[in-house]
């Protein structure tokens, strides 16, 4: 009698490459494939961008999402082997995260609601740098950011475009956010700061007309912004499964010795 598993009913997604189509061939040859409405669990086949966008597909379905790197980066991702893929999924660990809630309100009073995963970001549209006023659970942090932009990254994106900014790199169980400068021009010694996840992160854009800025919520644009609030979404909670030893808190832990 085969022993029944938490997750018998498997769902396979993978990336256009080749690599990542081959392994899906071969994965579903032996394991079969479940619709994603009545799986087990799902598993992605690529980067870190299928991941992002898996995890933003079932962003409310619950299900834990195992990444297995067929793709460029694989931050995100367990090493890809076929063998015994059960057993992997069942001495997996599981990470639980929450994503950001992005609401941009741009010059035409229209309202934008996004959800990001690793950060949201504002971006000058021209070769003029941005003007920001901040603020942080409404009170004013700072009167004037002059810099290409802004961004605010949850842990699990904090080594994602937020460390190639020169932001922190947050432990996946902090409850913190890292707010950090994209090319500050002035105050140009100003390197970000470390934010609760409680904290309701306003970013008021000035000049708007003569300096316009865009808000992005990992793949999600926003053109000619005026004002974005951000927060971290309590009410979705996403899992993700990782080989022991290779954790999501090992690989930042990891990052930050450099190795």
């Amino acid at each position: 009698m085969t022993k029944s598993s938490r997750y018998d009913r498997i769902a396979f997604v993978a990336s256009p490459s080749s690599e990542a189509q081959s392994a899906f061939s071969q994965l579903t040859r032996d394991y079969g494939n479940c619709d994603p409405r009545e799986a087990d669990v799902v598993v992605a086949l690529g980067g870190d961008g299928l991941m992002l966008q898996t995890l933003h597909q079932n962003m409310h379905t619950g299900k834990p999402i195992y990444g297995m790197h067929r793709g460029t980066v694989g931050f995100l991702m367990n090493e890809y082997s076929t063998h015994d893929l059960r057993a992997r999924l069942e001495a997996a660990h599981e990470s639980e995260i929450n994503p950001l809630l992005m609401r941009a309100t741009d010059v035409n009073d229209r309202v934008h609601l996004h959800h990001a995963i690793n950060e949201v970001a504002l971006f000058r549209q021209t070769y003029q740098a941005a003007r920001l006023r901040i603020l942080i659970d409404e009170r004013e942090r700072m009167s004037e950011l002059i810099a290409d932009g802004i961004m605010v990254a949850t842990p699990a994106g904090s080594t994602a475009y937020n460390l190639s900014a020169q932001g922190p790199i947050l432990p996946i169980n902090a409850a913190l956010l890292a707010l950090t400068p994209i090319s500050a021009f002035r105050p140009r010694r100003w390197r970000g700061a470390l934010l609760p996840n409680t904290a309701y992160v306003v970013i008021e854009v000035l000049e708007g007309d003569k300096r316009p800025v865009a808000a992005v919520a990992d793949h999600d644009e926003v053109r000619d912004v005026r004002r974005v609030e951000v927060l971290s979404d309590k009410t979705i909670s996403m899992r993700m499964l990782f080989d022991p030893g290779h954790s999501l808190e090992e690989r930042i832990l990891r990052e930050q010795f450099g190795y």
